[in-house]
């Protein structure tokens, strides 16, 4: 499959870039600037160029651009420097896809050499976000679809873990930022997005303290009361795990010099009555998105 054929659904666009469904929709009904394909079903099918306008788009509402604003910058600049861009894109999904491959073949040692060869084209960021975030959903989405098995999900995992774990204790501590702690919700068996997440953490110079998954609500909370964290860093991959981590971070709530973050896929579920009551929590799906939470708590000196 290549770049130019239709790849992502909606929910797999949706996860990428920390958009609602509904959102892409309307920007496709009010803007008439992308026509994804349908497959046999109906359902939109995005290419990998049509994702990577979404994120420049992205990047210029981040920028204080409106929507509108944005696409028609988009629009009138078919500029070189986006095609530059989308062909540095092209590149590295070409690249993540051999690692896909090379690992759904339980081939470690190519896979060690194409990640290795990844880190020495892109900075950590973008490897560890853009490339092994969007590997992650797409191994998830074909676990989920059965069209990998439990072992090739597990390989997969635990290679990856082994790698950012290695990248994670390189990375130097600012003593001036304050410590966070990350811990995968309650009855969670799945970590690489956190794992993800932590690295980002860890680049920026916080000292974090990665408790992963399996850890008692009480434990957590024994933890921040010895540490006394600036923050806590929630991931929820299952929506049937969510409301019981979004009872878990009220009873948190008494505690004011904590700021309590929460992110993963499930987060990407929720309707809009949800979604702006916890709106404050929800930390994001991108790099972006990420520095702006954070920046903003660290500004209200959190």
């Amino acid at each position: 499959m290549t770049p130019a054929e239709g790849k992502y659904n909606i929910k797999a666009v949706s996860k990428m870039l920390g958009i609602q469904p509904g959102t892409l929709r309307a920007w496709e009904r009010r803007y008439n600037f992308m026509s994804p394909v349908r497959n046999v079903s109906g359902h939109r099918l995005y290419t990998e160029q049509q994702v990577q306008k979404l994120k420049w788009l992205l990047d210029k509402i981040n920028q204080g651009f409106t929507i509108s604003q944005a696409i028609e910058l988009l629009e009138n600049h078919k500029t070189e420097t986006f095609i530059e861009e989308n062909n540095q894109q092209d590149r590295a999904y070409e690249l993540s896809q051999h690692l896909v491959h090379a690992l759904l073949r339980f081939d470690e040692q190519e896979a060690h050499q194409l990640l290795s060869q990844a880190f020495t084209l892109y900075s950590i960021e973008k490897v560890t976000i853009d490339i092994l975030g969007s590997l992650l959903v797409q191994v998830g989405d074909m676990w989920e679809k059965g069209q990998i098995t439990t072992a090739h999900e597990h390989f997969t995992s635990a290679f990856l873990r082994s790698r950012i774990g290695m990248i994670f204790h390189t990375l130097p501590v600012n003593s001036y930022l304050p410590t966070a702690v990350a811990v995968c919700c309650p009855d969670e068996s799945h970590e690489l997005g956190l794992l993800i997440f932590t690295l980002y953490l860890r680049r920026r110079g916080f000292k974090v303290v990665y408790l992963g998954t399996g850890i008692p609500e009480e434990d957590v909370e024994m933890v921040i009361e010895e540490l006394k964290p600036a923050f806590l860093f929630l991931s929820c991959s299952l929506t049937e795990n969510l409301q019981g981590a979004l009872k878990f971070i009220e009873g948190l709530q008494k505690r004011k010099d904590l700021a309590v973050g929460i992110g993963g896929p499930a987060c990407d579920q929720l309707s809009d009555q949800q979604y702006q009551k916890i709106q404050s929590y929800l930390v994001g799906s991108t790099k972006e998105k990420w520095d702006n939470w954070i920046d903003y708590h660290l500004s209200n000196d959190v």
